[in-house]
């Protein structure tokens, strides 16, 4: 886009001051693409936890951003501007991509996806092929690389990189939550990098996630979840686990403890109250916060279990943002080896719902991602 050509009109879903709500859809300045960088016109975008999580918590939640904001991650939509050293991208190509503007590093609203125009970081996007949707495309990003921060990050559980051509390892990782969108994506990165997937979810989402390639799932309200992983495992050389959902580490602890191989937890899920407080909110959560992770690295240090929590955008700053977006996804999607999940629930086009889809994923989904189409 040449100096002389009139910026394009933005709008975005403001997040106009600490625990703000509604949203508010005002208009916003066009930011050209930077260095390595890419401006997506949006066509759809997906709603995750973080975002309803940012706006009731505050500064409990990524305590560095300024107001107002531009929240959002998942994203699909249109090139529209390439900058300076971008050879992968050029204008018109279809893209989906993780919108990291909530990182701690990058911290600015021109990288949040609920607006008309995104800046993307060229290694944090991959193109989609012609027959996927937006609308599926955009539920991949941040369950995708949160996944991808737990599986293969050196500070987590360091798994070799998925790969369209990989050959089986040998091992085994435990993935507790499989249903969830965070599982739904380990699962398939975790079985294309060539490991043997054990999994729970409930009865109902059994075939779902066998069909993306769990060897063996186990429902996991059962009474003996655990003992039934152990006896799956017996024999086995378990490449650690990745956990989602409430009592997931603890139960991965407990499992940990009986196998052979690495004694590790990837945890995707921040400890949280069983029942949400009325009253004190910040203070009762931080103190639950706290003390759960004191008897968490207690009883793991007596197991010789390591953990550690993830954060979905640190692979943006390693080598792991670009083997996902840059060296998989492209191939992987043109050839259909990699499936869009959780499916999309569309609930309407337009900024404006973005707050009721906020609204309607923080009241809980299940095995399908709230989308709203621009």
């Amino acid at each position: 886009m040449s100096s002389n050509t009139a910026m394009p009109e933005n709008t975005a879903a403001w997040l106009m001051a600490e625990k703000a709500n509604p949203l508010v859809v005002k208009s916003s300045t066009y930011t050209a693409a930077g260095p390595n960088e890419i401006v997506v016109r949006t066509a759809a975008v997906a709603i995750n936890p973080l975002d309803w999580m940012k706006q009731d918590t505050g500064s409990f939640v990524c305590p560095w951003v300024k107001y107002p904001f531009v929240m959002g991650s998942d994203i699909a939509g249109e090139v529209v501007e390439v900058g300076r050293g971008v050879t992968r991208f050029k204008v018109g190509d279809r893209v989906m991509g993780h919108s990291v503007g909530m990182d701690e590093k990058q911290n600015r609203s021109a990288e949040g996806s609920f607006q008309t125009f995104t800046i993307l970081l060229a290694h944090m996007a991959s193109p989609i092929p012609a027959s996927m949707s937006y609308e599926s495309a955009c539920v991949i990003p941040l369950g995708a690389s949160t996944a991808a921060c737990g599986l293969f990050q050196e500070d987590q559980l360091n798994l070799q990189y998925p790969s369209v051509t990989s050959k089986p390892t040998g091992e085994t990782v435990i993935i507790w939550g499989g249903a969830t969108s965070v599982g739904l994506n380990a699962i398939q990165l975790a079985k294309a990098a060539g490991y043997e997937v054990i999994t729970t979810a409930s009865p109902k989402n059994f075939e779902l996630v066998k069909h993306l390639g769990a060897t063996k799932v186990f429902d996991y309200r059962s009474k003996t979840v655990v003992a039934d992983i152990i006896r799956a495992l017996d024999q086995k050389k378990v490449a650690g686990a990745l956990t989602m959902g409430r009592g997931a580490a603890e139960a991965c602890r407990d499992i940990l403890k009986h196998c052979h191989g690495k004694k590790f937890i990837a945890m995707a899920t921040y400890p949280s109250l069983a029942t949400p407080p009325t009253s004190l909110v910040l203070l009762r959560t931080i103190l639950n916060f706290i003390s759960w992770n004191i008897s968490h690295w207690v009883t793991c240090k007596a197991r010789g279990i390591g953990s550690k929590f993830i954060f979905g955008t640190t692979l943006a700053h390693n080598g792991v943002g670009k083997a996902l977006y840059e060296n998989y996804f492209p191939q992987a999607l043109a050839d259909n080896l990699f499936t869009p999940s959780p499916e999309p629930q569309v609930i309407g086009h337009g900024l404006k719902f973005i707050q009721p889809a906020m609204d309607l994923q923080k009241e809980g989904v299940s095995a399908k991602k709230v989308v709203v189409t621009l």
